[in-house]
């Protein structure tokens, strides 16, 4: 696949004012209460993060995905670093969890309800125990799927059935990307919600299966690095991916700064 650093997508669900392009995607550069929650069509929500750009090289779906994604949230300081080298702009970082955590919060106000696909029983079983205590008025439901690469419509089929039976206002996807980002955006269509948003990670620590980061690395935008220590074998695995944006980063911006001096 040809590397393509400018590309503008904007998707019709976001403002183009809270849109700013990075390496060819189109990453959310508002906050939180900015989303454009309530309009006719669903919401999909997916995160970008330098070892998602890598993945999405390889990926041809996963890339649509994130490009045709109705809200993109910066969730990886490489991409960060981005936007301020080719387009001077500091975008807030907006992770997994701080989307969760505000959609739980907002429809529990209105007496809404959450439904979560990801995961296994038994996980599932206590994210939803802990949601009883911290968002009471906020109804949950939820589906483990089967464990595999990849989902089909037969394996499909029953997870569509019960969330549109259950109706919730939002579909939280953790399945890990770039599945749970291909699952969404293939499904999103058949999906009776009002948004749907894939993180990943945050399935496990609002369970308590493992935790994130204290809050005062997330503010130095050091959360990364905590992450290292805590699971280097994630760290392994992800580097190549965060090398090749790297390289397209540093890439693009030699093409802009010989513009510049033309």
């Amino acid at each position: 696949m040809n590397t393509t650093f400018v590309q503008n997508v904007t998707p019709a669900s976001a403002k183009p004012a809270l849109t700013t392009t990075v390496m060819g995607y189109p990453v959310f550069s508002g906050k939180l209460d900015q989303l454009p929650i309530g309009g006719q069509n669903t919401l999909l929500i997916n995160t970008m993060s330098p070892n998602s750009y890598g993945l999405a090289r390889k990926d041809a779906l996963f890339e649509k995905s994130l490009k045709n994604c109705d809200v993109l949230t910066l969730d990886g300081i490489g991409v960060a670093l981005g936007s301020i080298l080719l387009n001077g702009k500091n975008i807030r970082k907006i992770a997994g969890a701080d989307t969760f955590d505000y959609l739980a919060a907002y429809f529990n106000q209105r007496g809404g309800r959450c439904f979560f696909v990801g995961s296994t029983e038994a996980t599932l079983q206590k994210i939803v125990a802990q949601l009883a205590k911290d968002f009471p008025r906020l109804e949950a439901d939820y589906y483990s799927p089967p464990y595999k690469d990849e989902l089909t419509a037969e394996d499909s089929a029953p997870i569509i059935e019960r969330i549109n039976a259950f109706q919730p206002d939002v579909v939280f996807v953790g399945m890990s990307a770039p599945k749970q980002e291909k699952w969404a955006y293939q499904n999103k269509s058949s999906l009776n919600t009002k948004v749907i948003a894939t993180i990943g990670n945050v399935f496990d620590w609002y369970a308590g299966n493992s935790k994130r980061p204290a809050k005062i690395w997330i503010t130095l935008r050091l959360e990364w690095l905590v992450r290292i220590f805590h699971r280097p074998e994630i760290f392994r695995r992800n580097t190549r991916n965060q090398l090749v944006f790297v390289k397209d980063m540093l890439l693009c911006f030699t093409r802009l700064k010989k513009i510049a001096n033309d």
